[in-house]
């Protein structure tokens, strides 16, 4: 008896299903589902494999993909057949036959991913690309396993409690962010209170408890507060329905934990929605009518103002959003939207193939040819590569215009270098600054709703590491990455023709063995490196033939640098601290020229082959990188004796053109006694300028002075220090 319960209930789903359906696909595209569930049912019997389990998780997600996501009859047909191909009962050739080519890709794809998550931690591995190489080959990939992953999330409690907590990190990290992307704002919201839920289970049961506690009387307020702009609207003859959800369990902890405030003190907790039977070119206007309503009757905050219908987010969100002050002198979040918005805002994507005739959502396409270009280009790990990808994620966005009067969307903190290659990687690659509003700005500016911009190029400009800091979007970020590989390539085979060069007018013959010496010797663990730190003159070639002319019995006999100071391990600031100080004869140091340290900058010891201890910034990115590859080479330092030296540095200036600027400049530094300049470049491009200040300073409180003196040059935008000047 209990088996023919659970036929029929396979049943009834079943037809839940196919009815489900009926609104999104034909009747012939109906007969092609049937065919994918026979055809997938059938194949599994025969392997056995199948269980009443496995037949109702598959009827489910298949209820999700329709009916939360609205997806039709490819997606459909792709999860039905989706375990069979998995566990080889069917093969993709089979598939392609019957069923055409796209579902056949889309299969490999979740087959792809299936592969993927036989292996354990998927968020802290190099799987993680792979994953997001199959989510970026087609969307309704993505869509059809955010639909599997919900599930999951909804069927957790049968997990173990390590699980549950994987789960819910995966959650956070990858499925919550490319949800809001495809702008499924249901599921994002679902699958936010349920990675709660797991991963912090005795938060998110206080907070549930409290909502619950406070339930009747939050009801008795929304019927309060929307009953005079209900009867407004029935007045005017304005078709409309009214919705209000309580705000998620993720949502209102995050407002605690921003405000840093008690449940208690979160009055804004709910959000009434008035959705408007209205179409075609009245749509926006009828929205606006309903908010001078609304707005009549409650005072809006107008800072809180969201206008999401004359500019949609890039996943197609449209509505208008307020805060107004209700009765009782408590804020109420109220959304303003028509009918179609409202679809799009619960299925994102998927509702633009309805309204758009069935085509990709362009913003929704080239999101994937650039995701797809990021993954397959780039260099870094899986988790930092995440972390630029996610940028693009995020929910913020920034609006700015071309001169031309287009419009691009970008994340917000978006820089003028991300707009720039936002227009084409060649722009970007060359672009020495813009004009923002018809002023000046350096790359570093960042973007602020309704700025025009145009970019200003250079042939003479290229990228380099320092772009880095300043780039935000993936697209940016990979791009000046490719061009610091390859350029990369470019010196290790200058560096290698040099060295090639040097030993033939030595008389010396360069052999594989000489190479790896020289590799031991400067700690190079890659031939390519030692090539390029030729190129870029970090090794002398006197040095080099020096040594590779010693006796090797001699070789670790370490050179005196060419310039150098003493440290000692003198009365210690702990027993493992070197003291600077130039009066003292003991161990041999010398300063990295790539961070120029100065006294008073924190320091630390780097202990290399051949050129004794190195001396760096703390903050050097190359003091970073080494503390990472070699701790057990890392000596802490400190210094000794202030005054006893100078130390050189160098500065970097931006600023507007001015054919005075050097005279100015100049002028500043003279009039400081204790400060010497060594040397001053400027280069100026159509009305911007940057340079370089070299100087000799006493310690970093003198140094601190001269930028805040040159800061105050009139025309002068940014002064900092430089950190990558070349020996």
């Amino acid at each position: 008896m209990a088996e023919t319960t659970t036929y029929i209930t396979v049943q009834q789903k079943y037809r839940s299903l196919l009815k489900s359906c009926k609104n999104l696909i034909s009747t012939e595209d109906i007969r092609l589902v049937r065919k994918a569930f026979d055809t997938a049912m059938s194949s599994e019997a025969n392997s056995q494999a199948v269980t009443e389990k496995d037949i109702h998780r598959l009827l489910d997600i298949g209820l999700i993909i329709t009916s939360e996501i609205g997806l039709g009859r490819t997606s459909i047909i792709c999860l039905m057949l989706h375990r069979a191909i998995e566990s080889g009962t069917l093969r993709l050739e089979q598939i392609k036959t019957v069923f055409g080519e796209k579902v056949a890709q889309i299969l490999a794809g979740l087959r792809d991913i299936s592969h993927i998550y036989t292996t354990h931690r998927v968020v802290d591995s190099e799987n993680f690309r792979k994953l997001l190489l199959s989510f970026a080959e087609d969307v309704r990939v993505q869509l059809i396993f955010l639909a599997e992953k919900l599930y999951d999330l909804r069927h957790a409690e049968t997990l173990l409690p390590e699980q549950q907590r994987e789960l819910a990190r995966e959650t956070s990290y990858i499925y919550i962010p490319f949800a809001h992307r495809l702008g499924l704002y249901n599921i994002k919201s679902e699958m936010e209170d349920l990675a709660l839920r797991y991963g912090e289970p005795e938060v998110y049961k206080e907070i549930s408890l409290k909502l619950e506690g406070t339930r009747e009387a939050r009801e008795k307020y929304i019927n309060e507060f929307i009953a005079p702009i209900v009867e407004e609207f029935n007045n005017r003859g304005i078709k409309f329905k009214v919705k209000w959800r309580t705000k998620t369990i993720a949502s209102i902890l995050n407002k605690m934990r921003k405000k840093q405030v008690e449940f208690e003190e979160i009055y804004d907790i709910f959000a009434v929605r008035f959705i408007l039977d209205s179409r075609g070119p009245e749509e926006k206007a009828d929205c606006w009518r309903a908010y001078s309503i609304v707005a009549d009757r409650y005072t809006p905050n107008p800072q809180r103002l969201r206008d999401w219908i004359s500019v949609p987010k890039s996943n197609g969100y449209e509505s208008l959003q307020t805060t107004v002050l209700g009765p009782n002198n408590r804020w109420v979040e109220v959304q303003i939207r028509t009918e179609r918005m409202d679809e799009i805002a619960e299925k994102g994507f998927a509702a633009h193939w309805k309204y758009k005739g069935g085509t990709a959502d362009k913003a929704i396409e080239e999101w994937l040819t650039e995701l797809r270009e990021i993954l397959e280009s780039s260099e870094v790990g899986a988790v930092d590569m995440l972390d630029d990808i996610k940028i693009n994620l995020q929910d913020k966005e920034v609006h700015v215009f071309t001169p031309a009067g287009d419009l691009k969307t970008l994340p917000a903190g978006a820089t003028l270098l991300d707009f720039a290659y936002a227009i084409h990687t060649a722009v970007g690659s060359r672009c020495v600054g813009g004009k923002v509003n018809q002023r000046n700005e350096t790359l570093r500016y960042v973007l602020k709703n309704g700025d025009q911009v145009s970019i200003l190029t250079s042939n003479n400009q290229q990228p380099n590491a320092d772009w880095l800091n300043i780039a935000t979007t993936s697209k940016a970020r990979n791009k000046i990455r490719q061009f610091l590989t390859e350029d990369s390539r470019a010196q290790a085979t200058l560096g290698k023709e040099m060295l090639a060069r040097r030993f033939k007018n030595w008389k010396l013959e360069l052999t594989d063995e000489v190479i790896h010496r020289l590799q031991q010797h400067y700690k190079y663990k890659f031939a390519i490196d030692l090539y390029q730190a030729i190129a870029e003159e970090k090794l002398d070639m006197a040095e080099i033939k020096e040594f590779i002319t010693r006796p090797k019995e001699e070789e670790r006999t370490v050179a005196t640098p060419r310039e150098e100071v003493q440290v000692i391990p003198s009365r210690p600031i702990s027993e493992d601290v070197l003291l600077i100080d130039r009066n003292v004869d003991n161990v041999v140091y010398k300063f990295a020229r790539c961070c120029n340290p100065v006294f008073g900058d924190d320091i630390l010891g780097f202990v290399s082959i051949g050129e004794g201890i190195k001396i760096h910034r703390t903050q050097c990115k190359n003091a970073l990188d080494l503390q990472r590859r070699y701790p057990y080479r890392i000596v802490q330092a400190a210094w000794t004796n202030a005054g006893a030296t100078s130390y050189q540095t160098v500065l970097s200036i931006v600023g507007r053109e001015d054919a005075g600027m050097v005279t100015k400049i100049t002028e500043v530094i003279a009039k400081d006694p204790k400060i010497t300049l060594r040397g001053l470049s400027i280069n100026s491009s159509e009305g911007l300028f940057d340079g370089q200040i070299t100087v000799l300073v006493s310690d970093t409180e003198h140094l601190s002075q001269l930028i805040s003196r040159l800061k105050r040059i009139q025309g002068v935008m940014r002064v900092y220090r430089h950190d990558s000047v070349k020996e």
